[in-house]
């Protein structure tokens, strides 16, 4: 089978290749599955270069994330030959072939093809778990959404404002303000740069927001401690900026706020029920047309360093999908 493997690793993919492989052997308890679509994730690109919290044993294959067709599973696993499934695992979604543990699939929601399916399940995920499970959004709170261009943010400004929620949504770049406007029915889209407290407490009529969602870190975590509002939350969803942030104990002391890390994956491991409660969740909104993720493209796995330079580049809205 084709497979994109990372042999070494390094900033400039250098050590990533397309190459082929045998398929995966299925063990007890996993699931055998033809990939159809696979998405491209911040983590992926990190850990070509060994900058991501998981660091898994070279040579690896790359991809968090898939969807395809069940081969082979174990009778009581729930799933059956020709099932259209969703899910992932750290690693193994770029390629023809892929078997991971059943609890890492679930049935395609219906009306939705393989490529939307393939985008589902991460950013998605960790947007329900951060604004919903972690955050406790209520309708009519506000809500900022950092690197909302992204695949993690623009899930996040969607499902907020399907859940009755407030949204300002920032961007660091210009020329992808006009796009995220287009892309998302934020309730106002503004430049994450220098003191953009102002505009966020002019925004929401000075009362700041209940919760940000920060998948960016450095700079922009700076200025979103002086956005949250007196009982809300700032979500720490990764450092896409590069820096990692400091904080003063005194300032959500003061200022009467929490700051919460959120790993969604980690937190489904750690509380099954809790992470298969997320996952219907977000299938029933998919499959009742309130999600719907934004694919800026859709490209053969053979071109997956146009893929890796788009999102290295940030010229990517939303999630860019491969196809093996």
């Amino acid at each position: 089978m084709k497979a994109l493997t990372v042999k070494t690793l390094s900033p400039d993919l250098s050590g990533v290749e397309l190459t082929d492989l045998p398929p995966p052997e299925r063990k007890p308890g996993e699931v055998l599955v033809r990939i159809r679509a696979a998405s491209l994730n911040f983590p992926d690109l990190l850990m070509t270069r060994g900058e991501y919290q998981f660091k898994p044993d070279l040579p690896f294959v790359a991809g968090l994330e898939f969807a395809g067709e069940v081969v082979e599973a174990d009778p009581d696993s729930q799933f059956a030959p020709g099932d259209t499934v969703y899910g992932g695992n750290k690693t193994g979604g770029f390629a023809e072939y892929t078997a991971v543990p059943a609890r890492a699939l679930s049935r395609m929601p219906h009306g939705i093809g393989f490529p939307a399916a393939a985008a589902l399940g991460a950013a998605y995920g960790t947007a329900y778990t951060a604004l919903v499970e972690i955050g406790a959004l209520q309708a009519g709170q506000w809500v900022l959404v950092h690197g909302a261009s992204g695949g993690v943010g623009l899930a996040a400004v969607e499902l907020a404002k399907r859940l009755g929620a407030h949204v300002i949504a920032t961007t660091g770049s210009p020329a992808k303000v006009a796009a995220l406007q287009a892309a998302s029915d934020a309730d106002a889209v503004i430049m994450a740069e220098g003191r953009f407290r102002e505009q966020v407490a002019e925004l929401t009529g000075g009362k700041l927001c209940n919760l940000v969602y920060d998948p960016v870190g450095g700079d922009v975590f700076d200025e979103s401690t002086r956005c949250v509002a007196f009982g809300g939350k700032l979500l720490v969803i990764g450092f896409a900026g590069g820096r990692i942030a400091d904080i003063s104990t005194n300032i959500p002391l003061i200022k009467g706020f929490s700051v919460v890390g959120v790993r969604a994956g980690e937190y489904a491991r750690r509380f099954p029920e809790r992470g298969r409660v997320i996952r219907e969740a977000v299938a029933t909104l998919a499959a009742d047309g309130r999600l719907s993720p934004h694919i800026d493209r859709i490209l053969p796995l053979s071109r997956w360093r146009e893929a890796y330079e788009a999102m290295a580049g940030r010229a990517v809205v939303g999630k860019v999908v491969l196809e093996p």
